[in-house]
């Protein structure tokens, strides 16, 4: 029993890093065009 008092606000921090990787990664535009850059691959350069 002991343990759920560690595990649960560990596992509540790691969401909350997950949350805002994700955040950030939105905010930073990571996820702008993600069709282009699936065609630039298929296009001859």
């Amino acid at each position: 029993m002991d343990i759920l008092f560690i595990l649960i606000p560990l596992s509540v921090l790691l969401v909350l890093c997950i949350l805002a990787g994700l955040w950030w990664a939105i905010h930073r535009g990571q996820f702008e065009g993600i069709e282009q850059e699936g065609e630039r691959i298929l296009r001859d350069d």
